[in-house]
């Protein structure tokens, strides 16, 4: 078969199939995991996200939230009946994040002087 017919099983948009990098892909800017965080903490509407204290600008935050619910992290619902607002929630596989979070949190305790919890 020609080189050019060979079909690749990874998406275009990966660098590599290595995990790492294929995690990284998804989440491994400076904003993603910081709305995976809010979404462990209960928040879930866009000006709740807004309101953190890392000031995520709004266009970034709609891409982020866009990706998130193109790989299936996160899940789009109406904030409340009948209203046109939207609020966005984890799925099992964007709970299945909360380690990650929880291991950069502890690990920035450990050896990030004046870093806090709760501080979001």
């Amino acid at each position: 078969m020609p080189k050019s017919a060979v079909k690749s099983s990874q998406p275009s948009s990966r660098r590599s199939p290595c995990p790492v990098s294929c995690a990284l892909d998804i989440f491994g800017d400076r904003w993603t995991l910081l709305v995976i965080r809010d979404l462990i903490l209960g928040r879930g509407r866009f000006k709740e996200f807004l309101a953190s204290p890392e000031g995520i600008p709004t266009n970034i935050l709609t891409e982020r939230l866009k990706r998130l619910l193109e790989h299936g992290i996160v899940t789009q619902f109406s904030a409340s009946e009948g209203s046109k607002h939207l609020a966005y929630q984890l799925t099992e596989k964007g709970h299945a994040l909360l380690p990650i979070v929880q291991a950069m949190k502890n690990w920035g305790l450990k050896w990030e002087k004046g870093s806090r919890a709760g501080m979001a």
